[in-house]
């Protein structure tokens, strides 16, 4: 074992006594975050506003402030990208990080601060690392190299003295020398602007290297591996990579990759999944305990001030919001952030569910926007990904990707569901596995059983199997394709369903 390994283990073990206190007494941690973050507010042209030098509790803040979409704050953020200092946080933001499209523009840019690199992109990191070595203690995984798959950056056309770029890579230009010397590929592929050369690059690269870790989307990880594996000839990635022991991955439910993973990428029962929840907006939560799949422990002192409102007054200015104390077990909540990067009672887009409390973990159970209600079944992504995986299970399919949407209403027919569904692995019975599907989404959502009794509303769902690659082949068209950039899940209406079935499809 190396002394850099031997020295990083020891360094991140450090750590842990830390996050451990944090676990114990979640609402003492958030409620010095709270007053750090009013503090700094003052200081901005949004305190002055909403009246920050008045706020002395939680609830006075949530009176005075609303909580905020990314229109209500663009106008703001515009002038920050514009060189206006001050605006909604006190200290210069030099880097803006670009995210999906939003109502009013085809990308979303949050501002990031020196604050939220350090106290929340970086601190993740580090304790993601920690609490891996806590889980592994005899992990080599820093004798080797870490590969990160992230997108690219561009100079901010409104000021000089910023630029933009997904997360992933502000937060790679930024990385400090030890953490650039135990990553692949260099800088220089990392940051590259064309999508295929960069894969292409990337591929010729890390071939050659010792890798033992991976951080990345994993549809995009798969893209890079099948350019390696078809560079190198060989059967899985664990022939090119013998040392791998760790794959990092968030931004997607991981679960319906899985057996994916297990069986025909890294086919080994020695590597490790750890899920990680980082965003645009800051980081969250990191899976502590790589038994309990699926669930996150959120992280409360990174500079982000949490609050979960009930699903049905997610769309409220003004809503009934919890603190972190005041959570229940397995509801679902629209998560609000305020955040050291300048986001104020901002609505992130997703919904969560805690699992377990003191300590709090959760799970990532939906988009705000990704769900399918046309009928008043209010199916959401959690729900989706349940039934795809016990339908994948039985039938021995695995999934690549798949999106789906309403088929509404007309000339004298019902209602239903439609699936486009793309398999790395094909079921051996396609029939079994849409029945499976239909049947488990009745049994994890009530509101859907009932439309589809008897077929009085809703029909069996529609399902579309398409050849491997029209996904990627989709993205790619929609300039979609890298980065954070993933296939959107669910749709209350026809947008994707009717793009992407203009391509040559099978229908079942």
């Amino acid at each position: 074992m190396t002394f850099l390994n031997t020295t990083l283990k020891w360094l991140l073990q450090r750590r842990l006594p830390r996050i451990e206190a944090m676990m114990q007494h979640p609402g003492v941690v958030q409620q010095n975050v709270f007053q750090q973050l009013v503090r700094s507010g003052r200081r901005t042209e949004w305190g002055h506003k909403y009246g920050y030098k008045s706020i002395q509790t939680i609830r006075d803040f949530q009176r005075q402030v609303p909580v905020s979409s990314y229109e209500d704050l663009f106008p703001y953020i515009e002038r920050v990208m514009k060189g206006e200092q001050k605006v909604l946080w006190p200290s210069p933001v030099r880097w803006f990080s670009k995210s999906s499209g939003t109502t009013n523009a085809r990308s979303k840019f949050i501002p990031v601060t020196t604050e939220s690199l350090d106290e929340s992109h970086f601190k993740g990191g580090k304790d993601m690392m920690a609490l891996y070595v806590a889980n592994n203690p005899d992990t080599r995984a820093f004798d080797g190299k870490g590969l990160s798959i992230g997108g690219s950056l561009h100079a901010n056309p409104h000021s000089k003295n910023s630029a933009a770029g997904d997360v992933s890579a502000v937060v790679m230009k930024n990385l400090p020398s030890w953490a650039q010397f135990i990553r692949t590929p260099s800088i220089e592929i990392a940051l590259m602007d064309e999508w295929e050369a960069k894969l292409e690059r990337m591929a010729e690269v890390t071939a050659q290297e010792n890798v033992t870790s991976m951080l990345g989307v994993p549809t995009w990880g798969l893209v890079l591996i099948d350019k390696i594996l078809a560079r190198t000839g060989k059967s899985n990635i664990l022939e090119v990579w013998p040392n791998f022991e760790l794959f990092v991955h968030g931004a997607v439910n991981f679960q319906p990759y899985r057996d994916l993973f297990r069986q025909q990428v890294f086919p080994s029962d020695s590597v490790r999944y750890q899920e990680v929840y980082n965003a645009s907006e800051g980081f969250f939560a990191i899976q502590d305990d790589l038994s309990r799949l699926g669930e996150m422990l959120l992280m409360l002192d990174y500079g982000i001030f949490y609050e979960f409102v009930p699903m049905q007054e997610s769309d409220q200015p003004f809503p009934k919001a919890l603190t972190i104390d005041e959570v229940e077990l397995d509801k679902n909540y629209a998560l609000i952030v305020s955040t050291n990067g300048g986001l104020w009672r901002y609505r992130v887009g997703d919904t969560v569910r805690f699992t377990s409390l003191y300590p709090h973990r959760l799970k990532v159970s939906g988009r705000t926007k990704h769900f399918i209600n046309a009928f008043g079944e209010e199916v959401i992504v959690e729900n989706a990904e349940v039934a795809v995986t016990r339908a994948c299970e039985a039938t021995g399919a695995v999934i690549s990707d798949y999106t789906a949407g309403p088929v509404y209403m007309g000339n004298g027919t019902n209602g239903c569901h439609e699936w486009v569904i793309e398999f790395a692995q094909e079921p051996n019975n396609q029939q079994r596995f849409n029945q499976l599907l239909d049947q488990t989404l009745r049994q994890v959502n009530s509101d859907y059983d009932a439309k589809r009794y008897n077929d009085y509303v809703l029909q069996q769902p529609r399902i579309h199997v398409v050849p491997r690659g029209t996904f990627y082949a989709w993205m790619k068209q929609r300039g979609k394709v890298g980065g954070q950039h993933k296939v959107p899940r669910l749709a209350n209406s026809r947008e994707y369903l009717d793009d992407i079935l203009g391509k040559q499809c099978l229908e079942l």
